[in-house]
């Protein structure tokens, strides 16, 4: 793997690609800068060998070109604060400021470019808008892993442009570092647990799974689905219709397969999708009509705990329920306990972005896991086996 380690960047002008598409509250501040606390170190190793940045990422989905609300000029004051050098914006990423800017730039200095997606050619993967960014730097480093599962013009095609001067960042790295070290090298036994909505999201990453894990666990959502293909009753609860067929199949590869396929017996039982609303705990086979289950139940959890407890390699990928609302973040919560218990005791755990960073990021458990992915969708796509553009591109 080619990364950042293997040049010394004195004199040399990086153009990096980062993903600061970061949360913004109304008034701009941003309200969870870890995207760019995971970028800091590549920015900082290239600054202290005497070399100059230029950073370019996207913030948000601009439909129409320029939009305030979707500016990056609106970080430019917290990243100098992170990186502890006065970073200099360009209003445009390809015209002549960013131009004479990039130009002009010393050893030391650091330019942020405005957001790539107010072109629609970044989205398009244009050769010719990312031969104009490749015209910004003298060697091409990606860092963006959140992106890297599309092959969009600063994250795949622009590297065309540097055909011996192209790296992986420190985040890049140690993303593919510890996904590879969960798929492919794990100390058994080796447990998944896959919540969120729904089936039909997750059904290529189980499939996949199902020939590395010893016991998947399936909660949230998508196990009402398959309670339902049971012919338990579930009331108003979350369910898949067109994949109840698909939920047997997959239960059935798992026996097959000698994987221990774990679904949840009870639930936490609503009268309505609200944080106030009435609940008790029963089997989730077993929900009246008008009710619907909006988390695991305390004997799910417990069980759950025991499997997690025992394992020494941990993915976690997708809620146990409806996480935001505090009433039903207990098994969720169960669930993060018993994983930093188990990581605490020495077993390797990989967090896999999206909600599960969200979940664990709330009950402050960040730091007390193995690893927190930046990239829910592009670690999906990579456990399930799919190339990563982003990731081939640096390695053609």
């Amino acid at each position: 793997m080619k990364t950042i380690d293997d040049l010394n960047f004195s004199g040399k002008k990086a153009l990096i690609r980062v993903d600061f598409n970061v949360p913004l509250d109304a008034d701009f501040n941003i309200t969870d800068d870890n995207r760019i606390q995971g970028a800091t170190p590549t920015i900082k190793k290239i600054l202290a060998d005497g070399g100059a940045v230029v950073l370019m990422s996207h913030l948000g989905r601009p439909k129409e070109g320029p939009t305030d609300k979707y500016s990056l000029k609106h970080i430019v004051s917290h990243l100098s604060k992170v990186l502890g050098v006065e970073v200099q914006f360009a209003n445009d990423c390809i015209g002549d400021e960013a131009r004479e800017k990039a130009a002009n730039l010393k050893p030391g200095e650091v330019l942020l470019l405005e957001n790539l997606r107010f072109y629609k050619e970044e989205e398009k993967g244009d050769v010719a808008f990312a031969e104009k960014l490749s015209k910004l730097g003298e060697v091409y480093v990606n860092d963006a892993f959140g992106t890297a599962h599309r092959a969009h013009a600063s994250t795949a095609i622009v590297a065309q442009f540097f055909p011996t001067a192209k790296y992986f960042g420190y985040l890049m790295a140690a993303e593919l570092n510890n996904a590879e070290k969960v798929l492919n090298h794990p100390n058994r036994p080796f447990t998944a647990i896959m919540g969120g909505a729904k089936v039909s999201d997750k059904i290529q990453l189980i499939e996949a799974l199902l020939d590395k894990v010893d016991n998947l666990i399936i909660g949230g959502g998508m196990a009402y689905t398959f309670v339902k293909a049971r012919g338990g009753e579930i009331g108003k609860s979350l369910v898949e219709m067109d994949k109840l067929d698909l939920a047997n199949e997959l239960v059935k590869k798992a026996e097959e397969k000698g994987v221990n396929l774990v679904l949840p017996t009870d639930a936490q039982i609503a009268d309505s999708f609200s944080n106030d609303a009435k609940t008790y705990d029963g089997p989730n086979d077993q929900i009246p009509a008008d009710l619907q289950g909006l988390d695991i139940g305390n004997e799910s959890s417990r069980h759950f705990a025991e499997i997690i407890s025992a394992s020494n390699t941990l993915l976690w990928n997708g809620p146990m329920g409806v996480f935001e609302f505090d009433t039903f973040a207990r098994g969720t919560k169960a669930v993060a306990d018993a994983i930093v218990a188990a990581t605490e005791r020495g077993a390797f755990s990989l967090i896999g972005g999206g909600d599960s960073a969200a979940a664990i990021a709330k009950f402050e458990m960040t730091e007390h896991v193995s690893y927190v992915s930046t990239g829910g969708g592009a670690l999906l796509e990579y456990m399930e086996g799919k190339e990563l553009p982003g990731v081939a591109a640096i390695n053609a």
